[in-house]
């Protein structure tokens, strides 16, 4: 959700900044804007537009020797929170001297308090935006001191800042100066040899560097080139920065600026880390979108979150990673997984897994409501988060209350370096590559995979599942990836296709499931929402008796994924004869050696027959498939569906 780049160096910024958020355009976004500092006037020249970063192209074109005139630069891709998509609430956002400028991510919470508090100063607003507010803020605070550098100035604003962020900020009058600080939004430094850079996410900076610096919440970061490229970090933590002081807008400068800087806040060590990502992983690679390269490459990228993880002999699982808490997990009275969206999905076949395999008691919940409705938790608790991109806002709190109460933390994200990856006490990579398509598709197997792996771990620990037993199941995942390519060939997407013409004008959908094939029904339901536009619904089978048998008709098609290797085969079977009395549209989706359905139902699409405790890894991929081809005959922007976010950072 959104995205920052910012650049201070001797290389051409526009170019960079312009590169940059074309690589985060899949992040979702509505409008694009950037600012830099030009060398010749000083002046700071601010361009935004609505729409696709191609328009903010064109209307930099407009400037004459613009991208070679400047060092300094900041831009950003907004979704829009507070105010419509428009020219006028696109980033950067000025202060009112029109000297500086601000782009951020996130929320803030009590801008309408600081508004009105600085509207009574006498200052007026250009657009809707909780961000405006902020940049006047900070020009707000200068001019009450002329001799405050800006990153002091940055510091007690944010010190009036209730909420989340990821800033970045530069000033005319200081060109040689790059200010960024998070807190809940993810920032990071990336450094080259002639250039720092500030991004909240990593596409952006590949293939300029390698080498980044996560900052942690509360960190303010002062980049600077006075006598050479240089930073430093500081940590506004309590007791020494922004949140533990007030700053009133009326108060004098010099009384609040000795408050907080009687003893200046050092600055803090940040280890530097390589990245993983390379250009070739970010790009289509020959693919029409991101989507279908991302569904078409799920048997390399499982293959790659086994790698080292499964013996591909014996078929043991070796969680290497879980080493240091595996007592902890062991001894778990019960586990809890949270997550949203997808990652909610995935946590619901670990559910079916765990309890199975582990014989432990699991609660999987909506992250945004774990956090909000005061759980009852305990010390021998685990708690599981999901997360793709390692930065989900609502998941992330849900860890805080989990370590608030003793609880052991676990994540599974795929993002190395993620906020979650670091704040939890251990956890499981995915490994299944950058996920750029909005719509998640590897990285829900990849979480399914991980999961799976995790639930024959624990079932041996626990003395639930022989060794033996152990080792069975973990071949059968060794054979997932080779089932998935067999699946993947022409027939199969022309089969696929050729549903997709006939259903691209419906107008609703059900999904329906059982056991471990419920959590599938609703991804499906999902996804076909997500990029198609179509109102879909996922149910339990057995639940279709109980409402949505009220809908069904010739128009209303019905997804059903019944493996016949499933213990509620036959009943499942049963109600597609429900919905097909109802003169329903019937798409089955089972194994390939089943003909039972093929008299019953309209379309048939067959997967490898696999146990059932792993078949959601293969009954996914077509109804991945489904939602993309009905997308891309209905014209829609697959790779980013409108008003969606990739990573939402916000509640």
């Amino acid at each position: 959700m959104c995205g920052i780049i910012a650049y201070l160096g001797t290389g051409e910024p526009v170019a960079v900044l312009l590169e940059g958020l074309q690589r985060m355009e899949y992040r979702g976004y509505d409008s694009a804007g950037l600012g830099v500092v030009q060398k010749d006037s000083g002046k700071l020249t601010v361009v935004k537009k609505q729409g696709k970063v191609q328009n903010l192209k064109d209307a930099c074109a407009g400037f004459n020797n613009f991208e070679k005139n400047c060092q300094l630069g900041i831009a950003h891709t907004r979704w829009a929170t507070h105010g419509p998509p428009s020219d006028k609430n696109a980033h950067p956002h000025f202060a009112s001297n029109k000297k500086l400028c601000v782009v951020h991510n996130g929320i803030i919470e009590n801008y309408q308090g600081l508004r009105t508090s600085l509207s009574s100063e006498g200052y007026r607003f250009e657009s809707d935006t909780d961000t405006e507010v902020l940049a006047i803020l900070i020009g707000h605070i200068m001019s009450l001191d002329s001799s405050l550098s800006l990153l002091t100035s940055v510091k007690l604003a944010l010190g009036q800042v209730r909420g989340a962020y990821g800033i970045a900020v530069i000033h005319e009058d200081f060109p040689d100066t790059l200010i960024g600080a998070r807190k809940g939004s993810p920032l990071i430094v990336g450094v080259s040899g002639e250039s720092i850079l500030l991004a909240s996410d990593a596409t952006a900076v590949v293939g300029i560097t390698q080498q980044v610096i996560y900052l942690e919440d509360n960190d303010v970061v002062e980049i600077t080139m006075k006598e050479g490229l240089a930073f430093k970090v500081w940590n506004l933590g309590e007791g020494e920065g922004s949140s533990s002081h007030s700053f009133g807008l009326n108060a004098s400068i010099n009384r609040e600026k000795g408050a907080i800087l009687i003893k200046p806040p050092m600055g803090v060590v940040r280890k530097l880390h390589e990245l993983t990502l390379n250009l070739e992983t970010i790009e289509k690679g020959g693919f029409d979108h991101f989507m279908l390269k991302e569904i078409v490459e799920q048997p390399k990228v499982l293959k790659d979150c086994m790698r080292g993880r499964l013996n591909l002999e014996t078929g043991k699982v070796l969680l290497m990673g879980l080493s240091i808490v595996a007592d902890r997990v062991k001894a778990a009275r019960r586990i809890i997984i949270c997550a949203c969206g997808t990652s909610w999905h995935s946590a619901q076949v670990g559910e079916y897994l765990l309890e199975n395999l582990a014989r432990v008691p699991v609660e999987v919940e909506y992250a945004s409501e774990f956090r909000y409705r005061n759980p009852v938790l305990f010390e021998d608790d685990v708690v599981i988060v999901i997360s793709q991109s390692g930065e989900t806002a609502d998941t992330l709190e849900a860890i805080k209350i989990a370590k608030k109460h003793g609880c052991l933390t676990l994540g599974i994200v795929n993002v190395v370096g993620s906020s979650i990856a670091r704040v939890t006490d251990a956890g499981i990579y995915l490994h299944v590559g950058p996920e750029i398509g909005v719509a998640s598709t590897k990285a829900f197997t990849g979480q399914v995979l991980a999961l799976s792996m995790f639930s024959i771990w624990l079932g041996g620990l626990r003395g639930e599942l022989s060794e033996e037993d152990g080792c069975r199941l973990g071949k059968e995942l060794i054979a997932i990836p080779d089932k998935i390519e067999k699946m993947l060939t022409y027939e199969f997407l022309d089969t696929v296709k050729s549903i997709a013409k006939v259903f691209r004008l419906a107008n609703n959908f059900l999904y329906l499931g059982r056991g471990y094939n419920f959590p599938v029904a609703l991804e499906g339901a999902l996804k076909l929402k997500e990029i198609s536009y179509i109102h879909a619904e996922g149910y339990p089978a057995a639940e279709m008796k109980h409402g949505p048998i009220a809908l069904i008709d010739r128009m209303m098609p019905v997804v059903v994924i019944a493996p016949r290797n499933d213990a509620t085969y036959e009943k499942v079977k049963s109600g597609i004869e429900e919905v097909i009395a109802r003169r329903g549209s019937v798409i089955a989706i089972t194994d390939a050696d089943n003909r039972d359905l093929d008299h019953l139902c309209e379309y048939v699409l067959e997967t490898p027959v696999i146990t059932e405790e792993f078949s959601p890894l293969l009954t996914v991929i077509p109804l991945q498939l489904l939602s993309y081809y009905i997308a891309k005959e209905r014209g829609c922007e697959i790779d980013q569906p409108r008003n969606l976010a990739k990573s939402v950072t916000v509640e």
